[in-house]
Parts: structure tokens; sequence; C-alpha cells
């Protein structure tokens, strides 16, 4: 049994938005997932850290979350800035239960458990890059009290946070999340959303008490990293 990450599927079976005409490490990609994805087994478990399908309705993200279904053992997704088909958690699970997809968690509003360790997170967000309008500015109040019920829910645990947007990047901080971590001793953050030339900016190691890891797809070449035995 181990548990899994890997961000930033961008699957597009089910929309004409295939990462391949971007080059370089997306060409070929969904083939670089299928081998990638073949070290999971049925007794493992894989956090899907956001921006999994292009399609802009669930109906059509229905082959990309076929995909996604016949990745062996449990999957627990939580939504990125480009999942458009997101609309609830509760019309997410009737989906997938009138598909046939099994063993498919979503990391929302909760903790779920691994073992004795608490998987906590939520997508988050880039507040200082934004206008910090009305809007902005609620939209990252929600998040933030989302990673805190999460983190909250999880008690006295050991607790490992999945994040969408990186919460630390050269240039940046999102205090209040980095915050919430250290208060309640996460131990590591893992997160994805940078691509490209943005990986050159991400933050990798200690801070704020908490070991940071970057898992978007293109970042350890499609193959998901394992984090327990």
């Amino acid at each position: 049994m181990a548990l899994y990450a890997i961000g930033d599927l961008h699957l597009s079976f089910g929309a004409d938005k295939p990462m391949d005409v971007f080059g370089g490490r997306w060409d070929g990609y969904v083939d670089k997932l299928r081998a990638g994805l073949s070290c999971i087994t049925e007794e493992d478990t894989t956090v899907l850290l956001g921006d999994l399908s292009w399609a802009m309705s669930m109906e059509a993200a229905q082959p990309d979350f076929a995909f996604i279904s016949a990745i062996p053992g449990r999957k627990i997704i939580l939504k990125g800035n480009h999942d458009y088909w997101w609309t609830t958690a509760a019309k997410f699970y009737r989906f997938c239960a009138e598909q046939g997809f099994s063993q498919m968690e979503v990391l929302h509003n909760n903790c779920l458990l691994y073992g004795d360790v608490a998987l906590c997170g939520t997508r988050g967000w880039f507040y200082e890059e934004e206008r910090h309008g009305a809007h902005d500015e609620k939209v990252f109040l929600r998040e933030l009290s989302r990673l805190e019920t999460s983190l909250r829910a999880a008690g006295e645990r050991e607790k490992l946070c999945f994040l969408h947007y990186p919460p630390k990047y050269q240039g940046y901080e999102c205090e209040p999340i980095l915050e919430l971590l250290q208060k309640y001793g996460v131990r590591d953050c893992y997160y994805g959303h940078l691509h490209a030339e943005s990986l050159r900016l991400a933050f990798l190691g200690r801070s704020h008490d908490v070991d940071f890891h970057l898992v978007s797809a293109d970042y350890v070449n499609f193959t998901p990293v394992k984090i327990r035995n």
C-alpha cells in the first residue's frame, strides 16, 4: 500500500485542447501519463491536485474521468483553476455513480484519512496577484476557510496538505495560508499549477516549519510521486 501525488493532468479527451500543442515536455503527454501511472496498484491511494480536465461540463469530462477512474486503487481529487467542469461535490459523486466510476473521493471542505495520516487541502488562491476587489477577496477568504475546515477536521493526527496553487514561490508568499499550515502543524505541503518557464519559480524545501513539494505533471515527468509506502 502506497500514497502517491500528481497534479495537472490537463486531460482533453472531451475537449479540443491537448497539451501537446505546447511541445517540449508535453509532447505525447497522455502516453507518458499512462506509462507513469502504471506504477500504481489496487492497494494504493493517489491524490490528484487539480487541473484534471479541460472540459467545460461534467458530461464533457466523462472520457477524462474514465481515464482517471482506470487508475488502480483509490483516487482523491481536488479542483484547480482550470477545472471548469466542477459544480459541487454532491453532483460529482452522483456523476461517478451514474458512470460506474469507483474509488473516487473529493478533498473539499473535509479531510480524508490514509491510515493514521490526515490528508487535508483545497485549491488555494493567488491573492496578491489579483486586483483585491471585493469578489477576489471573497474567493480568497472562502479558500482560506476551506483549508482551515480541512485542517481542523484532522484533529491531532499527522497532517499532509495538498493545494493546487503554490502558497509560496519566488517573490511571492501567501502568508495567511502559510500561517495556517504552521498553526496546525502540517509537516509537508504538495502543490501543482506551475508549468514550463514557471517551474523555475517553484519553492522547494522548508519554510514556516513545512516542507514544500511541487508535483505538477510536467515537473515530475508525468510519474506520480510516492509520498508514503
